[in-house]
């Protein structure tokens, strides 16, 4: 796994490596992963238990690549990591590391426009500032940066390109804030109480509102007691849709009674008369707080025709001193593969550096 994802996905030479290609195929690439689920489990449960991680990477199992097996068993054998304090403290302490060494943060700042010196970007600006450039490395949607801030003549891809790119699904989310403790649940619980297929087609291959979907809660004060205050609850609830799906109050409200509902039949707590704060979070805000493609929550699906170097390349053949990063290229979705991302990204530019100078 380290020799695969640690790979920039410029060119099939990078696979021309005897334990490389031996690892290819000891991770079934080119088998389903559904069937490669079923080689070793028969019972129902267990099937969609392995199966529902999948169906965050963008198509149903029968079409995602056995490679991916690879969650399960980051999940099952090496276990769930969190971050005293949540996830943000990932942010924090790379924040603080940044500064010590001499890096100068700015935010609330976005990129409007660039100005082009022989094909590469002198100059950004934001709404107020101006700022030079040696390098520049791209970690917001690859899509919006390259569509809607770069002329055409320095695009790699063309929009129809963006338009054919099959995507992982966007997410409706609920924050909720309880004022009392709920018993029934984990840190991490995924409701599977009802039909999987039908779930996942209604992401995939009929795109629409789903009529009954399974959904995720995450429970972080199991873990974590500094996510509520004493006595109370910080949920997260998740439901996977369609990418492109746009949200109003009324879909809003009707997912969140069903959500709401099914957690209390489920746990046989109450839960509804003590919610004391609420927060969705759904395509609109994935827009206009990312200019996410689409809406989409977890970049390009993980298919086959978009597995490493099938992705959209890190590095510019238009501009010279552009490099992109993050879950839209390789190695692809999630906190770990883009923190990779970075790494891969940095390493692309010293290595440029070394043989200019």
């Amino acid at each position: 796994m380290r020799d695969l994802v640690q790979k920039p996905g410029l060119s099939i030479l990078e696979f021309a490596n005897l334990k490389v290609l031996k690892g290819l195929f000891q991770l079934d690439l080119l088998t389903p992963f559904s069937k490669f689920v079923r080689k070793y489990f028969s019972h129902p449960h267990l099937i969609q238990l392995l199966e529902f991680p999948v169906l965050f990477l963008g198509a149903r199992p029968s079409e995602i690549p056995a490679l991916y097996s690879l969650m399960n068993y980051a999940d099952m054998q090496l276990g769930t990591w969190y971050p005293n304090g949540g996830m943000h403290q990932i942010i924090l302490a790379m924040k603080k590391l940044a500064i010590e060494l001499g890096v100068e943060i700015r935010t609330g700042e976005e990129i409007k426009r660039f100005e082009m010196h022989d094909h590469s970007i002198q100059t950004a600006f934001t709404q107020s500032r101006r700022y030079e450039y040696d390098e520049i490395v791209a970690a917001c949607d690859y899509q919006h940066l390259e569509q809607n801030l770069l002329d055409k003549k320095y695009r790699k891809y063309s929009s129809q390109y963006w338009d054919k790119r099959t995507l992982a699904p966007s997410c409706l989310i609920f924050y909720v804030g309880l004022n009392k403790k709920i018993q029934g649940l984990l840190h991490h619980n995924l409701f599977f109480d009802t039909d999987f297929g039908i779930h996942a087609e209604e992401i995939y291959t009929s795109p629409k509102w789903p009529e009954n979907p399974l959904f995720y809660v995450s429970a972080p004060g199991k873990t974590d007691s500094s996510c509520a205050p004493q006595g109370c609850e910080n949920l997260f609830i998740l439901i996977p849709v369609a990418p492109g799906l746009k949200e109003n109050p009324e879909i809003q409200e009707h997912y969140f009674n069903m959500v709401i509902k099914r957690i209390e039949e489920r746990t046989g707590e109450a839960i509804r008369q003590h919610i004391i704060l609420r927060r969705d979070y759904a395509y609109s805000n994935f827009v206009s707080d990312y200019h996410s493609f689409k809406g989409n929550a977890y970049g390009l699906a993980n298919t086959l025709n978009q597995t490493a170097i099938l992705k959209p390349k890190m590095q510019s053949n238009k501009v010279k001193n552009l490099t992109y990063t993050g879950q839209l290229t390789v190695p692809g979705p999630g906190v770990p593969p883009s923190l990779i991302s970075g790494k891969i990204a940095a390493g692309l530019i010293h290595k440029k550096n070394q043989s200019h100078a």
